[in-house]
């Protein structure tokens, strides 16, 4: 394992976060802040319980979700999209260095800075709403899971996109839509037995619900299935990644 290699790819891409402090982390938390005065102040203090768990504290996890996929993605596909972009990935592709210590480097980092944002969106939510976390090693393992998980994924489509337009396609067309529709600001309880059904359908309500889970020691789907599809879905990313070095989709060309 060449740890020099993936030593220098990783401080690489976090020497481009805090040159960018602004964009990377300060845009994220005020946006989220505002989630929480106008849904958990505003509304939320108009709304009853949902699952005796108040408004604005029910909401905490689907919105540290909402923003880890979102920048887990936009993290690692940029990150691996430049070097395709300047055609700097040819010097990355002759290093000594294989594709598991590439994955570590640019997935790590991207994974290192999704957590460091969740974590802060959850110190940003203590000043707004009272919460408890009944399970806290539970909630770093599904934070963790969900952000290495979602890193792989952002790697991805950093690898497929060909435009910096197309890196923002299955983020903002996709996976947003997704998260709010997942129950990011609502129990899938609560809708009509049919669309419950048909919710059931979407991935990200498997994410948000192990996530509410523990904190509040409540779930809308099983827990071990939260942790299957999170597993499962990791495992694919892997092997296309795989696939895509080995073949040489949308890098050697």
């Amino acid at each position: 394992m060449n740890f020099y290699g993936i030593r220098a790819i990783y401080h690489f891409e976090m020497a481009r976060t805090f040159r960018t402090l602004a964009e990377s982390i300060a845009a994220p938390v005020l946006t989220t802040s505002l989630y929480f005065i106008v849904f958990g102040r505003a509304i939320g203090s108009r709304m009853g319980e949902i699952d005796n768990v108040g408004y604005g504290a029910f909401i905490i996890p689907g919105l540290v979700m909402l923003n880890l996929l979102n920048e887990s993605i936009s993290n690692a596909s940029f990150g691996i999209y430049m070097p395709k972009w300047s055609g700097t990935i040819y010097e990355l592709l002759s290093a000594p260095v294989s594709w598991i210590e590439v994955l570590l480097g640019y997935v790590g980092a991207a994974t290192t800075k999704s957590v460091m944002l969740g974590l802060l969106i959850l110190g940003t939510a203590r000043v707004f709403v009272p919460y408890q976390i009944a399970h806290p090693g539970w909630m770093v393992a599904f934070l963790l899971l969900t952000a290495v998980s979602f890193s792989l994924f952002g790697f991805i489509i950093g690898l497929w996109a060909d435009s910096f337009q197309k890196l923002q396609v299955v983020p903002m067309l996709v996976v947003t839509p997704l998260t709010f529709l997942g129950g990011a600001f609502y129990s899938i309880n609560m809708l009509p037995p049919l669309w419950q059904k048909v919710t059931l359908f979407n991935p990200v309500v498997y994410l948000i619900s192990g996530f509410r889970w523990s904190f509040y020691g409540i779930a809308d789907v099983d827990v071990a299935m939260s942790l299957g599809m999170t597993f499962g879905f990791l495992v694919a990313c892997l092997a296309f990644v795989w696939w895509a070095f080995r073949t040489g989709y949308k890098i050697r060309n």
